[in-house]
């Protein structure tokens, strides 16, 4: 029997599908999912299929941004044959989040044990929602959003990219939420970060999630419900990417920081009077 039934992936897949790509950790909303449904979080079939889900949301970014992510990708190419080309900033743009997906492959692969392990924890999961909170605070309230897209640097794109590696260890601190946060510290506006951490996250995420299918199919999880979440995650994917550009253009993130202490405070209650298993 699956380890997951067509039903809890149909709800797992709107979860990853609504959380993904707002700042609120969609890893740690999974994993409460999971918890409610008594699914167990630290399965290694679970975790496969939480992220070969992903790539439902990822399919979505590459369909939203198709016009974008056809000219880098196309400004790539010719770069690679056209000296002139090279000084385009589409090419190099191609380049930075190639050279900034690798930090997060590295310690992705090096501590997947951990990841897979004791940081699956639930507890873990409600002390990152609370600190990304502060954090994500703190980066709205010091960015002086002053620089748009065609403003963003190698060095924007590098700290970005290693900032993903606080949302891989510590599952509820939120991989949206700590690109936003950084590049709003080094003045990005809002939208300009929010797209930068949209592009970042494809070769990432996409990587993860086939990375881990193999798992994700061999130790329990059924071919259904991983096409069923995945399929979900896409459709609920796209409409949330459409809702967060337009939200930020126009607010701050604190409703995304009060949501996320509202629910990790709730997690820990849960936890700790064992109404909900760590």
């Amino acid at each position: 029997m699956s380890a997951i039934s067509v039903g809890q992936a149909v709800v797992l897949g709107v979860v990853e599908g609504v959380t993904e790509f707002l700042p609120v950790s969609s890893t740690g909303h999974l994993k409460i999912a999971e918890g409610l449904m008594d699914i167990p979080v630290d399965d290694k079939s679970v975790v496969g299929f939480s992220a070969v889900i992903q790539v439902g949301a990822i399919a979505a970014v590459l369909v939203y941004f198709f016009k974008d992510i056809k000219r880098i990708v196309t400004a790539w190419f010719r770069g690679l044959t056209n000296r002139e080309e090279r000084y385009h900033h589409d090419y190099k743009f191609a380049w930075w989040v190639i050279a900034a997906t690798i930090p997060i492959v590295v310690v992705g692969l090096a501590a997947k044990p951990l990841i897979d392990g004791p940081l699956a924890s639930l507890w873990v999961v409600a002390g990152s929602l609370i600190v990304g909170s502060g954090v994500m605070w703190a980066a709205d309230q010091m960015g002086r959003h002053k620089r748009g897209e065609d403003d963003t640097s190698f060095k924007d794109a590098m700290w970005v990219g290693c900032s993903q590696i606080l949302a891989l260890l510590f599952p509820g601190f939120s991989r949206s939420g700590a690109t936003m946060s950084t590049a709003l510290i080094l003045d990005l506006d809002r939208v300009a970060a929010t797209r930068l951490s949209f592009f970042l996250g494809i070769p990432a995420l996409t990587g993860a999630g086939l990375y881990e299918l193999k798992d994700a199919l061999g130790a329990g999880v059924g071919a259904a419900p991983l096409a069923v979440g995945t399929i979900v995650s896409f459709v609920v994917a796209y409409a949330s990417i459409a809702w967060l550009l337009k939200f930020v253009a126009k607010h701050s993130f604190n409703a995304f920081v009060i949501y996320r202490i509202v629910i990790g405070v709730g997690l820990l209650g849960l936890l700790a009077t064992g109404t909900l298993s760590s």
